[in-house]
């Protein structure tokens, strides 16, 4: 089927059935899962490093110092981790809700056209 084969009132019934992403929900969750995802992450090779014995801990994930001044692989870092995760991952939510709502307007603007 194409664009031209939908009749306006079913291009109404599709526009109602594309959900609207709320950017403060998008914000809040991708918040949780940056802020647990980081802090997971850090502990993991803290914990890791000390059955090992390492004596560097998580060389690659400490170059998040360089964005995230303050943090570090350590347990304070691990904290101090967590709040930057949840500060990028709420601004990510959001900023993919509000484009995928831009992007769904636009669509539905161009299909009643």
């Amino acid at each position: 089927m194409n664009e031209e084969s939908f009749s306006n009132d079913e291009w109404q019934a599709i526009g109602q059935a594309i959900a609207r992403l709320r950017a403060s929900v998008m914000a809040v969750t991708f918040a949780v899962a940056g802020g647990v995802g980081l802090f997971v992450a850090t502990a993991w090779l803290i914990i890791e490093g000390a059955v090992t014995g390492a004596r560097e801990v998580g060389p690659t994930l400490g170059l998040l110092a360089n964005y995230f001044p303050g943090y570090s692989v350590t347990w304070g870092g691990a904290f101090v981790g967590m709040f930057y995760g949840a500060l990028a991952g709420a601004v990510a939510g959001y900023v993919l809700a509000f484009v995928y709502n831009g992007v769904t307007k636009l669509l539905q603007g161009r299909a009643h056209a």
